[in-house]
């Protein structure tokens, strides 16, 4: 299994997938030969079948997009050991942007749709980590369901459920200060020995999940100017007008700057530089708003809007600047 997000280009994942399969290092760039050599691993008369698991897939996103199709047709060599599982956050990744495994029937990959996860999966799951620790209950029944209720209703994420619950326990753990409230269960002492620990409760979780939508959507109310610039406020406007005019959901850095250089002109405010730019995106994404894909070259890094557009358009629209940009458009 390879995590396509800690390569540093498209091109890596053939070194990296002749360092698993060959079991040897390889350290040049891919050429004919390990190309060659590859193929012959995956055909030889002999030996087990290969199941090849690509993580965030979508990373291999490149011009031409020689690699993905590389890679999507092995299976189909002539005498091919090989399965390939590609893991995606884009559910029409294959239909966007590798059409022509579209017009060869035998080529078209199968795709399965894993739904947001409900309720009750997410309670399960969180109950499911608390088990591992110590035997005292560290978030009470309470708290893990409208945690998962609510993160169902946003996003239907896991991986947020368990940052919510983590932020919660550091809350709780700053509380009490010296006490921890997690112990790895090989330091439980007997239950006469250890102190009970103050358990997180529903109150903890909501305040971490106000933190969260807070600091993320509370982009023009009052006290927050300096949280969230102009500057950062007009970028993320520009892309969603970008978006929105492209109708498409993620654009080159260069794109973004472009327009965003060209809203800042209409509106007589100072653009910053493109590196600037790069920076200030870097924040937001921090801050959960956008998605970047990076790329060697800074002007081809792809952007994306992380949160739903009605949200962006409704955190921004009160402030006059901003609101002119949203009703005005693009210059």
């Amino acid at each position: 299994m390879l995590n396509c997000m800690s390569l540093r280009s498209a091109q890596a994942v053939f070194p990296a997938i002749a360092q698993e399969i060959c079991q040897e290092e390889v350290s040049r760039p891919a050429g004919k030969d390990m190309m060659k050599k590859l193929e012959y691993h995956m055909t030889a008369e002999k030996g087990p079948m290969i199941v090849l698991v690509l993580d965030e897939v979508d990373q291999l996103d490149s011009k031409g997009q020689d690699v993905l199709y590389t890679l999507f047709e092995w299976p189909w060599l002539s005498n091919s050991r090989l399965v390939l599982i590609g893991i995606a956050n884009t559910l029409d990744l294959t239909d966007r942007i590798l059409p022509r495994l579209q017009a060869r029937e035998k080529c078209k990959p199968r795709l399965l749709n894993f739904p947001p996860y409900t309720k009750n999966q997410i309670a399960t799951i969180l109950q499911d980590r608390l088990d591992l620790v110590s035997g005292v209950q560290v978030l009470d029944n309470a708290a893990i369901q409208f945690c998962a209720r609510k993160v169902s209703a946003l996003s239907g994420d896991v991986r947020k459920a368990l940052d919510v619950c983590r932020r919660a326990i550091e809350i709780v753990e700053s509380d009490v200060k010296s006490q921890t409230v997690l112990k790895p269960l090989s330091e439980c002492k007997s239950p006469s020995e250890s102190l009970v620990p103050k358990q997180v409760g529903l109150i903890h979780i909501s305040q971490v999940i106000s933190e969260v939508d807070g600091n993320r959507m509370s982009l023009s109310k009052e006290g927050t100017q300096d949280s969230f610039p102009l500057q950062q406020k007009i970028l993320v406007c520009s892309l969603l007008l970008l978006t929105r005019q492209l109708k498409i959901k993620e654009v080159t850095l260069g794109k973004l700057y472009e327009a965003y250089s060209n809203v800042c002109r209409k509106q007589q405010v100072a653009a910053v530089d493109q590196s600037e730019c790069l920076s200030l995106s870097g924040l937001l994404e921090a801050r959960g708003i956008l998605g970047l894909k990076k790329n060697k070259e800074t002007r081809f890094t792809k952007v994306s809007l992380k949160i739903e557009e009605q949200e962006v358009e409704h955190a921004l629209k009160d402030k006059a600047l901003i609101g002119n940009i949203l009703a005005t458009g693009l210059p």
